[in-house]
């Protein structure tokens, strides 16, 4: 069986789910009610993002949360997923879309993150995209 591609991972039809934790976990205290959301819902967050602005995890995980009646957004799925959305437009670049038709993950992936460093595109991609937005 052929791995699958970025865009095939970010496209998988899922649902979030809305869990209860019984104990803290990373930033979240214990009881609280924690989405896991899928590629395509970070995907969707990060193309919302204004031309020319910047977004961050932290932000992103709260309005996410709000917007799923929940306290915080999974910290771990969250990275997981933004990687996903970030290597599926970069994918698409380099498959013939235009900049302008793919997510701007460069817009939430800051440069000098850990993401930045694992992404196909590099952190050179990053930063020249956020040059050209006046970033």
């Amino acid at each position: 069986m052929a791995k699958k591609t970025w865009t095939e991972k970010r496209d998988t039809k899922k649902e979030f789910i809305l869990k209860t934790i019984d104990k803290k976990f990373a930033d979240i205290p214990g009881g609280s009610k924690m989405p896991i959301t899928t590629p395509l819902i970070i995907d969707d967050y990060v193309k919302c993002i204004p031309f020319g602005k910047t977004g961050d995890m932290s932000t992103m995980r709260n309005d996410l949360a709000i917007e799923y009646g929940a306290d915080k957004t999974c910290p771990v799925t969250s990275g997981i997923f933004l990687r996903i959305a970030s290597e599926a437009a970069y994918e698409e670049i380099i498959t013939g879309k235009s900049i302008m038709e793919v997510t701007p993950f460069w817009l939430i992936v800051e440069p000098s993150s850990k993401l930045a460093k694992k992404l196909q595109c590099g952190v050179e991609f990053i930063e020249a995209q956020r040059q050209n937005e006046g970033i």
